[in-house]
């Protein structure tokens, strides 16, 4: 696995082992690529609850809830279907923190608005406030698919870092 990948991973798992934090993640265009580099770290079930690949939208549905109102108004590759998968996987699993990924990895797939290489990240923190998901397109260009995997892959790795105040407020 790439060794990048892996340190962040590790990284992570500290950093949340620390602040007594669960994980979940909920991937589409990274089909699993995240929790593969956390589950590759020896000990990660103590900090990673779950993962859930929901690469079509049918999985998206079944798996953790998205509103099918939702992924045909805005489309897979958006903010919402992003909180609706990051809020669906936290329901569906007992971690503190969730991140969630939907994209267009190539070589196909893109338009105009949404190009190849987009890629659309959210978070949430179990009992916050809902509007506290944080959400972010990135675009990373027509890297090759790989590479746009590899890169959103380490975007929702730093994200699952958990935040300032709870690291410093958490107890042994």
């Amino acid at each position: 696995m790439d060794p990048e990948l892996l340190a962040v991973a590790e990284r992570v798992l500290d950093a949340n082992r620390i602040a007594g934090r669960m994980l979940v993640v909920a991937e589409s265009c990274t089909g699993g690529l995240v929790s593969a580099a956390l589950t590759e770290i020896a000990g990660a079930s103590d900090v990673f609850d779950r993962g859930f690949v929901t690469y079509s939208n049918e999985a998206k549905l079944d798996a953790i809830g998205v509103n099918q109102d939702i992924l045909e108004t805005f489309g897979a590759v958006s903010i919402a279907v992003a909180w609706a998968m990051a809020q669906g996987a936290l329901k569906h699993s007992v971690a503190d923190t969730a991140v969630a990924i939907t994209g267009i990895a190539g070589p196909g797939g893109g338009t105009a608005k949404k190009p190849v290489g987009t890629v659309v990240f959210a978070r949430a923190i179990r009992g916050g406030d809902p509007d506290r998901v944080t959400a972010d397109v990135r675009h990373f260009g027509d890297l090759g698919r790989s590479e746009i995997r590899r890169q959103a892959a380490l975007v929702a790795l730093e994200l699952l870092m958990p935040e300032p105040d709870t690291a410093a407020t958490a107890g042994p």
